[in-house]
């Protein structure tokens, strides 16, 4: 069964951990430019949200990529990249609607998130739980209990207004 990140961002403290745990468990190196989630920021707003690769059942990296080293892992569910056959050309780069393809300038190769093979780093040293790893077919599940939860919840508010008429 396919896995997916879930990130809730409103839980994110923008601490970063999960920047650097990539990319020590993928380059060795604590250097966040190497890390295949970011955590975008916006300081003045207290927001702070981790982005990653989604790993689109039609991605269109897999589509535009010309030597076919962008592919479907089927016991992950994952999009993956063969760095053995990337030629550095950034065109799945360009195409990805979540910019989350990044290029490494000093291997001179693409790279995106690979769920690390299954036990994603970055969950498992998210402190504040805002990064997940569930089954794909839980996502639909979690939204709908948060959409009736704020259905309850607005029911119940306008209930009282009106009993307080």
């Amino acid at each position: 069964m396919s896995k997916f990140l879930q990130i809730n961002y409103q839980k994110c403290t923008g601490c970063r951990l999960c920047e650097l745990v990539c990319a020590v468990f993928h380059d060795g190196k604590s250097n966040p430019a190497r890390s295949r989630i970011k955590v975008m920021k916006w300081e003045s707003e207290g927001l702070y949200i981790p982005m990653s690769c989604n790993h689109c059942q039609d991605a269109p990296c897999i589509n535009v990529c010309p030597v076919k080293a962008i592919y479907r892992d089927e016991e992950l569910g994952s999009v993956t990249v063969d760095y053995d056959v990337c030629i550095g050309c950034r065109t799945c780069v360009t195409v990805c609607p979540f910019g989350a393809m990044s290029f490494n300038t000093i291997d001179t190769k693409v790279f995106k998130c690979d769920f690390c093979g299954g036990d994603p780093q970055c969950v498992r040293f998210c402190d504040m739980k805002a990064i997940e790893y569930i089954d794909a077919t839980d996502i639909s599940i979690d939204k709908k209990r948060e959409a009736a939860s704020k259905l309850s919840k607005a029911t119940k508010e306008a209930a009282t207004l009106l009993a307080e008429m």
